[in-house]
Formats: structure tokens, C-alpha cells, sequence
């Protein structure tokens, strides 16, 4: 007699060994991978104790009812009902174990002995109750296996849903963190790239050529002005030149006579002195002309022009760009002074960065930044290249710069932007987007996902950038989340706990 009760126990340890065997050679399912037989799970309320998140796992005619039995003084431990064609079969007939594998942790071992008509497991599941779960079981000589996943307070979503709502999903891990400080500003045209344009001399509009936001190449003309102040430069250009003329012949016949000892070295003398005053006062006149950009070839071709070209003006671009200002009209007069075109090119301009006072040891020349135009959707990266040495008396902030490329012209100068600059780029271990992360009773969570089941997680977040931002704990690199769309199963969460209060 006890012979047999020791070879009972022998056989009950050899197929408690049979079944963890089982668990362990168990293939690895992928996260969106189906459980193994049938699984379908259910919740119930009614009784002494409450079960939750109750299972059904059928496979070929045999089934286990498996749920989380809680009582108000005991901890949770499973519970699970056996049948054969939907009939309750003894417990005691049935072998039992699972493995339960909670992220990031070793795989947990769970027993079953008989207790009443069910299986009760031989030791407490601990908090919180998310963990994939392998199931063996041996009846009547033949093993049964199934895997699903134990998602306490989770949502679940089938395949095509999950598609359909557009949830992105990715592997959390190392992320590189830029720490920044944000600072106002405001987009100005590059100074290197930008010319007011003034006539310098007075005259009236005859022609205008350009208008705002035609684009203009270097040289072009602008606009003709008729100048009275310009036909008395040329004037007065042309009378130096005649008289330079006569001084020079004078002067040739001064000093072939004097060489000659024709006529007196004192009229050689006065000659040479009025040439040399002749030269001086045509090179003055030629030189005003220059000032308004007349060459050479222009000063030598002036004899011939006519009288309508001798008051005639041409102004002309000083470089390749775009009419960004006007302020001139068709018979208006200008004087010499006068703004009347702005041009600029605007393939680059600058972000004026305000920089308080209690914030300059945080802006330093060749800090990496993010400029923003929020209204626009407009961003991107540059480098800090000039960093001002004062501090205004009125505003107590200073101005630094960074150069933006804008071959499409759309940072406009007047923007105003918000600009970034990073104090510190590091890699971080574990990382999620930015979008990910939901608050959800009053803290951040993560959705994380185990096969069709997302967990709300808890989290402590750390530094973050505009894209990433650094998860302290609560996540572990691998783990599969909702990267994009996460509010969609934030909703759902908080139809679920709508619906489940009492």
C-alpha cells in the first residue's frame, strides 16, 4: 500500500517535470502573434470572490477556465475549472502548470493542486498582472498547450483595428536627447544681402522698370530719372575737358618756343602752371561723374550724346535679388537722398535671437539650435555664429544670430520664431516619441503592447527633445509601444472605465 502511494507521488513529480518541459520548448510568438488552440477571455463579477479577467482555452474538446481569484483577505491566485465536451471533469485527473513571464524579469514558475472542483494555484500572483502566460496540461495521457497574454486594465484590439485607427508601433531603446532653452526672435534679412537703393542726384521719374517682387540680376536698370543735376555734372565735365585741351596745346607751344629761345621762360612757366590747373579741375569733375558710376568708356563716350541723354539717369541693381521696397511713382520727383528701392536676396537670412540678461552664460557662439515658426510649421537647425557683447539699456537682453538657408523663401524677415538652443546632446538607454507618451490618472503612461492587448504603463520620464524624450523607468528597451496615435486607445481607456464603474 504505500508502495503505490509513493509511486503516485513519483508519477505526479515526473509529469509536473513533463509539463514545465513543455512550457520551455514552447516556440516564441511574435508580439502580434495568435495563442496557440482557442483563447477567449471574459470577465465576471458574481460570487464570493471576485475573478477577473476570465479565460476560456479550448483545444480539441478539452477546456480550462482560468481567472484571477481575488478574496478581501487573501492575495490573488488562479483559478481554473477543467472540462471535457463542456462537461466538469475531477481536478484531481488533470496535471497543471504555467509559466509566467513578466517583462523584463525571469520566467516565474506556477503549480496547481485540486481544490474543490477546481485547480487552485499553490502560490500567490503578485502586482501588478501583466505577463505573458504559457499553459501545459496532461488529461488522460494526452498534453495540451496554449500562450496568451494577462493584461490587467488593458485594451484590447484586433489586427485590422489596430490598422484601421493608424497605430504605429515601435521597439523602445536608446534615443539621442538634445536638452534645450527656448528664446524669442525674429527672422531679418542678411545684412551681407540687402541694399537700399538712393538715385544720388535729383531728378524726375521718366521710366520705372521694376516693381515689388520681380527679380532682378545684377546691373539691370531699375528706373530713368531726368536730372538737371546730373546734365550740369556732365556739363561742367565736358567744359574742364575743352580747357584742358587749349592748356595742352598752349603748353606744347609754351615749350617748343621757350626751347627755342623764341619767347620768355616765364611764359613757359605760366603755361605749364595753367595745364596742371586744367588737369586738376577735369579730374575733379571726372570724378564726380565716377561717384555716380560712370566708366571710362561712359566718359569718353559723352561728346556725342544727345541732348536727351545728356539728363538722363539710369539707376541700376548693385546685385542679383528680389524688389522687396518701392517708393517711387512715374513724374515724381526724388532728391539725391531719397530710398526708393529695396532689394535684397533673400536665399539666406538671419534669426535675431533675444537673449536676456540672466540667460547669456546659456548662448555661446557655435551652439547647435532649432529655429521654429510655430505659425508657419516651419523649422530648422543652424548654428549660433555671432553672439553680441552688449546688453541694451532699455530691453537688459542681448542679440545673437544664426544664418538660416531659405531657397524657397519662406522665412519671410518680420517672423517671428521661437528658437531652441541646445545645451546638452546625450544618448539615452531607453527612449520613446514624444507622441506616445499620455497622462492618464493624473500621470504619464506608455501604451505598450503584448500581442493584441496595449497596457497603460506607468512611467518616469526624464529629459526629452522636441522628437524623444527619455523614459527613467517603468519601460525597458525591446518592449514594443504605441509610437504614434496613442490617444486613440487613451480614449478607449476611459470608455472602459466608464463603463466598469459602479
Amino acid at each position: 500500500m504505500k508502495s503505490k502511494s509513493v509511486f503516485a507521488g513519483v508519477s505526479v513529480i515526473l509529469v509536473g517535470l513533463v509539463l514545465a518541459w513543455l512550457i520551455l520548448h514552447q516556440e516564441e510568438e511574435s508580439p502580434n502573434g495568435p495563442a496557440e488552440g482557442e483563447a477567449h477571455a471574459g470577465h465576471e463579477e458574481d460570487g464570493k470572490a471576485e475573478e477577473r479577467h476570465r479565460r476560456h482555452l479550448i483545444q480539441n474538446g478539452f477546456e480550462l477556465e482560468v481567472g484571477l481569484e481575488e478574496g478581501q483577505e487573501s492575495s490573488p491566485h488562479f483559478r481554473v475549472f477543467a472540462y471535457e465536451q463542456e462537461q466538469l471533469i475531477n481536478p484531481k485527473s488533470t496535471q497543471l502548470a504555467f509559466q509566467l513571464q513578466r517583462p523584463g524579469e525571469a520566467p516565474e514558475f506556477i503549480g496547481f493542486q485540486a481544490d474543490g472542483e477546481s485547480l487552485r494555484s499553490t502560490q500567490p500572483i503578485a502586482e501588478p498582472h501583466i505577463f505573458r502566460v504559457r499553459v501545459a496540461a496532461e488529461y488522460q495521457g494526452k498534453t495540451y498547450q496554449w500562450k496568451y497574454w494577462q493584461v490587467e486594465g488593458g485594451i484590447e484590439l484586433q489586427p485590422g483595428a489596430i490598422a484601421e485607427a493608424g497605430i504605429g508601433i515601435k521597439v523602445a531603446g536608446p534615443a539621442p536627447i538634445k536638452t534645450t532653452v527656448a528664446f524669442p526672435g525674429e527672422i531679418q534679412y542678411n545684412p551681407r544681402q540687402v541694399a537700399h537703393v538712393v538715385p544720388r542726384v535729383e531728378g524726375v521719374v521718366t521710366e520705372v522698370r521694376k516693381f515689388l517682387g520681380d527679380k532682378v540680376k545684377e546691373g539691370e536698370i531699375l528706373a530713368v530719372l531726368k536730372s538737371r543735376e546730373l546734365a550740369d555734372l556732365k556739363s561742367q565735365y565736358l567744359v574742364t575737358l575743352k580747357r584742358l585741351d587749349l592748356a595742352q596745346e598752349i603748353f606744347e607751344r609754351e615749350e617748343r618756343l621757350w626751347k627755342e629761345k623764341v619767347s620768355a621762360e616765364q611764359d613757359y612757366l605760366v603755361a605749364k602752371k595753367e595745364l596742371a590747373e586744367a588737369q586738376v579741375l577735369m579730374e575733379a569733375a571726372a570724378q564726380k561723374l565716377r561717384a555716380l558710376d560712370f566708366s571710362k568708356v561712359d566718359l569718353q563716350a559723352m561728346d556725342s550724346e544727345t541732348g536727351a541723354l545728356f539728363s538722363r539717369y539710369e539707376l541700376e541693381t548693385p546685385f542679383s535679388g528680389e524688389v522687396v521696397e518701392k517708393h517711387l511713382a512715374l513724374g515724381e520727383a526724388v532728391t539725391a537722398n531719397a530710398k526708393i528701392y529695396t532689394i535684397a536676396d533673400l536665399s539666406t537670412v538671419w534669426g535675431e535671437i533675444t537673449v536676456y540678461s540672466k540667460d547669456l552664460n546659456q548662448v555661446r557662439r557655435g551652439q547647435e539650435v532649432t529655429v521654429k515658426a510655430t505659425d508657419m510649421a516651419l523649422s530648422t537647425e543652424g548654428k549660433v555664429f555671432y553672439m553680441g557683447p552688449l546688453v541694451g539699456q532699455q530691453t537688459r537682453s542681448a542679440k545673437a544670430y544664426v544664418e538660416i538657408p531659405n531657397p524657397q523663401g519662406r522665412w519671410r524677415p518680420g517672423l517671428f520664431i521661437t528658437v531652441e538652443v541646445v545645451q546638452e546632446k546625450i544618448k539615452v538607454p531607453v527612449a520613446v516619441t514624444a507622441e506616445a507618451v499620455q497622462t492618464y490618472q493624473n500621470r504619464p503612461v506608455v501604451f505598450v503592447q503584448h500581442g493584441n492587448l496595449f497596457e497603460p504603463r506607468p512611467v518616469v520620464l526624464g529629459r526629452g527633445s522636441g522628437q524623444w524624450v527619455e523614459v527613467r523607468q517603468g519601460l525597458s528597451a525591446g518592449e514594443h509601444y504605441v509610437a504614434s496615435n496613442s490617444f486613440v486607445l487613451k480614449s478607449e481607456l476611459g470608455k472602459s472605465t466608464a463603463t466598469h464603474q459602479h
